[in-house]
């Protein structure tokens, strides 16, 4: 691991970012008070702050400002009302039961309102005791109110100086995701490589790159400066993004039978030298990652053209004494391989010319795409999504149920005297971070809030001990801030960590001397809140991951098959337009991403809730093939060229029938005889022929020492479209099967 290039990514990343612009936005207000000894009573100034930043996700200017003073008016409501309420035991249960409720329904709109909602219940634990807000609650509402508007300030003064920031940060990270791509492909490339646990980090790492592309879209396509404005940077911005799309697509069809390169060049220093030169390319993609996420100038250090041309000359020099009738198709396939190198290579050429800011390649943008269709699904904020959710259908519903029901007794249990708790709050935050919609995730934040909560209270326990400079505390407590708030997405163990130091270092300042108290109250809040989150997402309505497959597995297999049908449709003359082409790629590979997500959730779900798992990862498995192999055959279909050689109607015929039958079972439709037909219909090409007279050629013929890196012979290129339509059908073949198995459990358990 290249620790110099990590810790750049993370400095420069848009977590470290806003992380720094929340903490500095809390800090230096506190710091003002302090000097003014105004602190202890002014301490829900910056309380409101660090609330309202929590809610400002990335996206586009319009939805962060109006989340931004949604959350200021209704955090300052609920404050005081929960301040207000306080005496009153029975309200204070329908308030929970209310707040609960509602702020864990507003998820149905996306993750923005979902988080709104998060804070909005962390609000609303912090003041329904009303121990923040003393005797006067108008005055301490007003003042948090203050703290929170102060937040909404920041963020319009800092959008305004740096219109671009959040932008080129984002499109950054997919560089620096596309980068860590490449690197696993480059692990194919070493001797006797872990093939299935090399697809498995694929198929992850798919995943992540599906999440910032979402995340992208929506920024850049909506956001109007980006967009609309005729500006040079404006306008690289958006290049530049299209590209990443563009790249991993070519990253995406270099799948190749990497078990038959390694067992044909195993032994040769070739395969080593193009690992280091695929490796040579993540480090400068990177490189190129972190100068986005700076704004630093980017500096080239590899010579691709003279690296790359290395990589050719040692082919023809192994070719020069190996090449016969008995290694003809070894070399082809190899010939294959350096030709999907060669096209990545191009791509990230053009990527770092348009960065270079080449005014001529900015200007030739086409907008010719509608932006609206590539964005991700979202509700819109109508009654009726809310109401149509109010249901035990409803994903959303059972969580909502969950997290009031969590919220309930988390606020019965710390009323027990008995345990000596001081404070509810702790408690309820506790539930509100950990208690997710899917079992999995919730599990997994249990312990790792547990964990940094634990290590987080050692080590500000002993920083509180050794350490009695006020000014180095402070310096600590900053640090912490920014560290908390930049991990808070990423690293959650870590966030939880520093986020216990900073709340342990800042109690020291109000009240010094309680550190013990702090240290026993958070540990035992912390594990009552774990406690009680564990039980109520284990046997409250809970939704298992397996539930999910089938709903899952229907898309992925259609969007598979309409993309399949366009790249033939495209083989076949028939027009396509491009943004169809690019909308049927950018389904099937979200899908495919879906499916994975759900699958690896699945695996942390309880034992007896992992309902075939083999045989849903063997689903995912061929789907990933199937779309790796489509978009490798799109890059034939997309170059014009005829292939008369392959009988190209019939191949579109039987493999959409073959995935039409897996479709078919998955959908529990009546298969049509036609189809089954159809699926077993034998293709009249041309190509095995024209294979035994090349061979018969070369037994007869010197061999020629022929080393034009960009000549592509027309058989090199039809036998390996044939063979990519072999392996679609096989992979084709071979799922259906898989769901026959998978249907037939299912109908089984049904019964029993």
């Amino acid at each position: 691991m290249n620790y110099s290039s990590e810790l750049k990514k993370f400095l420069t990343s848009q977590y470290i970012y806003s992380g720094a612009r929340i903490a500095l936005a809390i800090v230096i207000p506190s710091i003002i008070l302090a000097q003014f000894g105004l602190l202890k009573e002014f301490f829900l100034f910056p309380l409101g702050t660090s609330f309202v930043g929590l809610t400002d996700q990335p996206g586009p200017f319009t939805r962060r400002r109006n989340t931004l003073l949604l959350s200021v008016f209704s955090f300052f409501l609920i404050a005081l009302l929960a301040s207000l309420l306080k005496g009153f035991p029975i309200a204070v249960y329908i308030q929970i039961i209310a707040f609960g409720f509602f702020f864990s329904m507003i998820g149905v709109y996306g993750i923005r309102l979902a988080t709104f909602g998060s804070i909005a219940l962390v609000v609303l634990s912090i003041f329904i005791d009303g121990h923040l807000t003393g005797e006067d609650i108008f005055k301490s509402s007003f003042i948090f109110f203050l703290g929170c508007l102060w937040f909404f300030v920041i963020f319009l003064i800092v959008t305004r100086l740096q219109p671009y920031k959040l932008a080129s940060q984002i499109v950054g990270e997919n560089y620096l995701e596309l980068a860590d791509y490449l690197r696993i492909k480059a692990k194919y490339y070493t001797k006797n490589p872990d093939f299935n646990g090399l697809l498995n980090q694929l198929i992850s790492q798919q995943i992540k790159i599906k999440n910032h592309q979402e995340d992208t879209r929506e920024i850049v396509f909506k956001t109007r400066q980006i967009v609309n404005e005729s500006t040079t940077q404006s306008r690289i911005l958006m290049l530049m993004f299209l590209n990443s799309i563009d790249l991993y697509d070519k990253l995406l069809t270099s799948e190749n039978d990497y078990k038959k390169m390694n067992h044909a060049f195993g032994d040769t220093t070739l395969l080593h030298n193009i690992h280091d030169y695929l490796l040579a390319m993540a480090d400068e993609l990177t490189n190129l990652g972190i100068s986005l996420q700076s704004g630093l100038t980017f500096r080239q250090v590899t010579n691709f053209d003279e690296e790359l041309k290395k990589i050719y000359d040692e082919f023809f020099e192994h070719r020069s004494k190996k090449f016969s009738s008995e290694t003809l198709e070894d070399f082809i396939m190899m010939r294959q391989i350096l030709m999907r190198i060669t096209e990545i290579t191009d791509e990230v050429n053009t990527i770092l010319k348009v960065h270079s800011q080449d005014k001529k390649l900015a200007k030739s943008l086409s907008s010719g795409l509608d932006y609206s269709k590539f964005l991700p699904k979202e509700e819109k904020l109508n009654l009726k999504v809310l109401v149509s959710n109010l249901s035990l259908d409803s994903g959303h519903f059972r969580h909502a149920i969950r997290v009031t029901i969590a919220l309930l007794i988390g606020y019965i249990v710390s009323q027990f005297q008995i345990l000596g708790i001081g404070h509810s709050y702790w408690i309820l935050i506790t539930i509100i971070a950990i208690l997710k919609p899917a079992y999995a995730t919730t599990k997994h934040r249990n312990l790792l809030r547990l964990f940094g909560t634990i290590a987080g209270g050692v080590i500000a326990y002993i920083i509180l001990y050794f350490v009695k400079e006020p000014g180095a505390i402070l310096f600590i407590l900053l640090l912490s801030m920014i560290l908390c708030f930049s991990l808070l997405k990423s690293k959650y163990f870590w966030a939880v960590f520093f986020m216990t130091i900073y709340i342990f270092l800042s109690f020291n300042f109000l009240r010094p001397g309680n550190v013990n108290l702090i240290f026993k109250d958070r540990i035992l809040d912390t594990l009552i809140g774990g406690s009680v989150t564990f039980l109520v997402a284990y046997f409250i309505l809970p939704v298992w991951e397996h539930t999910q497959n089938l709903a899952l597995m229907k898309k992925s297999s259609k969007s598979n098959l309409d993309y399949f049908r366009l790249v033939m449709d495209q083989f076949l003359k028939t027009e396509v337009v491009d943004q169809d082409f690019r909308l049927k790629r950018k389904n099937a590979i979200i899908d495919l991403a879906n499916l994975s997500d759900n699958f690896q959730r699945m695996i942390s779900d309880p034992k007896n809730q992992q309902r075939k798992l083999e045989t849903v990862h063997q689903f995912v498995t061929t789907t990933h093939l199937i779309t790796a192999y489509t978009a490798s055959l799109s890059q034939y279909s997309k170059s014009g060229h005829d292939f008369p050689e392959i009988d190209l109607q019939n191949w579109k015929i039987k493999i959409s029938a073959e995935l039409l039958r897996t479709s078919s079972l998955l959908y529990q439709k009546d298969l049509d005889e036609q189809i089954r037909f159809e699926s077993h219909i034998k293709p009249e090409d041309q190509v095995a022929n024209l294979l035994e007279k090349r061979k018969a050629e070369l037994e007869s013929q010197v061999i020629s020492n022929d080393r034009n890196p960009f000549a592509i012979s027309h058989l090199t290129e039809i036998k390996n479209i044939h063979e990519l339509l072999e392996l679609i059908y096989d992979v084709a073949k071979d799922q259906r099967k898989i769901i026959e198995e998978y249907l037939i459990y299912q109908s089984t358990t049904a019964k029993q």
